[in-house]
């Protein structure tokens, strides 16, 4: 049997520039595999994370007013109320109903998506429970027959900025004043609410006799929610139908998450060209607040 020469001849200059070629791309081929192996674990970590563990909303109005103010950031704890199809990116429809799920409570401060088009993300205080008999009577809020406790506290006072203009929401006067230092601010009347169980909390009431300010009794169905904002003059909630631009009864399975954890604020003043207000805008005091009420 004849054996295989071995050429031991050197390479073409045209020979030794096409193996150098080849091996570069060989090289370049294996390194962009692992970049896209390293890129698509990333977001498959990163969808997993935003789906059953933390999800990132911002503030945009201030509806939520004191407890949370535009330009305020914050994670959503998703496993409190256990996992629906709205935990998902794009609420894609792999489920119905919810699974591993838990009660909200009577106090919390929830994300869910509003049932007007299941799309929308909203954020409001949880107040009626499945069950319960709502209303308001003169600013008073009534669960079950039972005023809530409102006691006057020292007026909410805030830094007029980019973000806090003062001028109220559906027609309101503004509330714009001008501190003892001359410093422009909004001064809100602020309200201190305490809930059957021990939750409490600040809320706003910026003018008597407003539309919200009395109303019917409302009865929450099963598997839904009573949402309201605690601000309580300037929010689309649970108090109005979805007709009337409301809300009206959240379901359970429009719930996305609890408020956790403060992560960022922002006053609004930040310019692009201007590094040093990049780090004067941020609301220091409220970086890392949580959210017990």
């Amino acid at each position: 049997m004849t054996e295989p020469k071995v050429s031991n001849a050197p390479l073409s200059e045209a020979e030794a520039a096409r193996a150098a070629h080849m091996a570069r791309t060989e090289t370049l081929y294996a390194s962009f595999k692992e970049g896209v192996k390293t890129i698509f674990g990333a977001i498959l970590i990163a969808l997993f994370v935003r789906s059953f563990a933390y999800e990132p909303f911002n503030i945009p109005s201030e509806s939520m007013l004191s407890r949370l103010r535009v330009g305020d950031y914050l994670f959503v704890s998703k496993w409190p109320y256990g996992f629906s199809r709205y935990s998902l990116p794009l609420g894609l429809p792999l489920f119905d109903g919810r699974l591993l799920g838990a009660e909200p409570q009577r106090g919390e401060i929830a994300v869910f998506k509003t049932p007007a088009d299941n799309r929308t993300d909203f954020i409001k205080r949880v107040i009626g429970l499945p069950g319960d008999l709502i209303q308001m009577k003169s600013g008073v809020l009534h669960i079950n027959g039972a005023a809530v406790k409102k006691e006057r506290v020292a007026d909410l006072v805030m830094p007029v900025t980019p973000n806090t203009d003062c001028l109220g929401g559906f027609s309101r006067p503004s509330f714009r004043a001008v501190s003892a230092s001359g410093q422009a601010v909004c001064r809100y009347p602020q309200y201190r609410e305490t809930l059957p169980g021990g939750a409490s909390y600040l809320v706003l009431d910026q003018v008597t006799g407003s539309t919200g300010d009395d109303t019917g009794i409302y009865v929450v169905p099963q598997g839904h929610y009573f949402m309201m904002g605690d601000n309580r003059d300037d929010s689309a909630d649970s108090r109005y139908a979805v007709s009337q631009d409301g809300i009206g009864f959240v379901p359970y399975e429009n719930l996305v998450g609890r408020a956790s954890l403060m992560f960022f604020s922002t006053d609004g003043s930040a310019k692009l060209f201007n590094p040093i207000s990049w780090f004067t805008a941020i609301r220091w005091d409220r970086v890392g607040k949580t959210f017990s009420a």
